[in-house]
């Protein structure tokens, strides 16, 4: 079995804040931290091939076991070989247990201790998923990491609410620490609490205890406010292992990212740069601009100019614009390769700026010019 000691290590510290330069080793390659993840919900990255994603520089992915329970089932991803040889990707693999369909699917389901009974959203039928359940899944889906399955509880929550979460997270994450794995598999548990930094301590205090392979945050990115998610941040972090990978769940804007790596974080993984693709929105180095507008419709230069990416290199804004406009896919698989790649980018030089001892520079070189954007 995989352990942390020999799963990630600390290349480099920054002098002037918690950010950390680190390599995470899988069976399916070492991942480069901080790293960002793209998001497979159903086992696949919508609108990019898996050689898309490899040539975007995608390291690892995220792929959630819930989804993979109701279409197409486990058990057939684990007669063609497990997820990996299912999609056709070689890389790196994080399952998400489906804890956060306890919150998604609210309305659709019943929680006690033994785990949640959902609804399922596609055709009604009754499916149970607790620790077990959850921990059974991943290891048939043959992941490089599984997520302990937990209660992803709403914001706002009241605190008796917070406080029965954290108890079920804390019951669950001990039985799934107990689950027989995949070869390989490393097992993350995941911090709740909501709101509350006495929650949250006391989430993290057990949890680390029972030793996991890495440590996630969870509960955050639910509806709140920016300083409320920052500050769920900085309650939980500083309480998590420095020699075990820290995980920022669903947390996919540049500037939450850029000031959750100073407070130690070191995965993340969002929706934001495929979703928002899909609605003809590109990311720059300098922002975001909405490229399916019609001031771009004769516009002769690329989506980002100085862009390396596939799309860059061969479309303008024009054509990619009218494609968006007409319906075309091709429009919104070119801003999806584009996003995809200027997010991994990002990614890659806040590497470059750690390994080179100037992270702080490169914070405050871009939180100057995303606030003046």
């Amino acid at each position: 079995m995989t352990t942390a000691g020999s799963a990630f290590s600390i290349q480099a510290s920054d002098t002037d804040s918690a950010a950390r330069l680190g390599i995470l080793r899988t069976d399916h390659g070492v991942v480069e931290t901080p790293c960002f993840m793209p998001v497979g919900t159903r086992a696949a990255v919508k609108a990019v091939s898996p050689a898309e994603l490899h040539d975007a520089g995608v390291g690892m992915i995220l792929t959630n076991t819930y989804h993979c329970l109701t279409r197409p089932g486990v058990e057939i991803i684990a007669d063609a070989g497990g997820l990996h040889r299912f999609m056709g990707w070689p890389g790196a693999i994080l399952t998400d247990s489906g804890g956060f369909q306890v919150f998604s699917l609210a309305g659709l389901r019943r929680v006690d201790n033994s785990g949640v009974t959902f609804q399922s959203h596609i055709d009604g039928a009754r499916i149970q998923l607790g620790p077990r359940e959850a921990m059974a899944a991943q290891r048939m889906l043959g992941s490089d990491i599984a997520m302990a399955f937990d209660e992803c509880p709403p914001w706002p929550c009241a605190p008796e609410y917070a406080c029965e979460s954290v108890d079920r997270t804390l019951l669950w994450a001990a039985e799934c620490i107990e689950q027989p794995r995949a070869d390989g598999q490393q097992v993350f548990g995941i911090v709740q609490g909501g709101i509350y930094t006495a929650l949250r301590e006391r989430c993290a205090r057990e949890l680390t205890a029972m030793a996991f392979d890495g440590y996630a945050i969870g509960g955050v990115s639910v509806g709140e406010p920016a300083d409320v998610l920052m500050a769920q941040v900085r309650d939980s972090a500083p309480l998590l292992p420095s020699d075990r990978p820290r995980y920022l769940m669903g947390v996919g804007d540049r500037l939450q990212m850029l000031e959750a790596v100073a407070l130690g974080i070191d995965m993340f993984d969002c929706v934001m740069p495929t979703r928002l693709a899909r609605n003809g929105t590109a990311f720059t180095a300098a922002g975001r601009y909405p490229v399916k507008a019609g001031e771009y419709k004769a516009d002769p230069r690329p989506i980002e100019e100085g862009c390396a990416c596939y799309a860059c290199s061969n479309f303008s804004r024009a054509y990619v614009r009218h494609l968006l406009n007409v319906g075309e896919i091709l429009g919104v698989r070119l801003v999806t390769l584009h996003n995809l790649y200027r997010y991994m980018q990002f990614m890659a030089d806040l590497r470059d700026a750690l390994r080179q001892g100037q992270f702080d520079e490169y914070r405050r070189e871009h939180l100057a010019r995303w606030e003046k954007k």
